[in-house]
């Protein structure tokens, strides 16, 4: 089965109580067809004392199936929680997005719109080999001073 045949067969099942294990929740969905594998995801965390996440993954061997399944159980009551039922996005590689283990300006896409132009190189390059120091913008203003002028009174 293809990777995109497989999504379109897979829904996710959202809002699931601590005590249901993936033994229940394939039993719920069994009326609806044909089920390949539930998967319920286990906390990050080693320290965390709840069972699983709270949501898993029913994939179903026909995609007519999960939506059959979508229609009927969305905003069901399931162990005495409403839960959500949707069809499964793909997974996020890990490189992308908010959870990237990747600096922003490590990736390709970054670098290209943020890297200097060579031209910009060349400019900095010749700066620094003619030796003569740039002209000081803020020269002019040094006999400025800042503040409000006292006018001085003629008596």
């Amino acid at each position: 089965m293809s990777d995109a045949s497989r999504l379109k067969s897979t829904i996710y099942v959202g809002g699931l109580e601590n005590s249901v294990n993936e033994k229940l929740l394939a039993d719920a969905f069994l009326p609806f067809g044909e089920i390949v594998d539930v998967t319920i995801p286990k906390p990050d965390l080693p320290s965390s004392k709840d069972p699983h996440r709270g949501f898993g993954y029913v994939e179903f061997e026909v995609a007519a199936d999960a939506k059959e399944a979508i229609d009927n159980m969305d905003q069901s009551e399931f162990f005495g929680r409403v839960i959500k039922v949707a069809p499964a996005k793909p997974q996020k590689d890990s490189n992308e997005g908010l959870g990237s283990k990747t600096a922003i300006w490590e990736t390709e896409g970054w670098i290209a719109q943020h890297a200097v132009s060579e031209e910009d190189r060349q400019a900095a390059q010749q700066a620094q080999h003619t030796g003569s120091p740039s002209e000081d913008p803020m020269r002019s203003l040094e006999s400025d001073v800042a503040g409000p002028r006292i006018e001085e009174s003629a008596n």
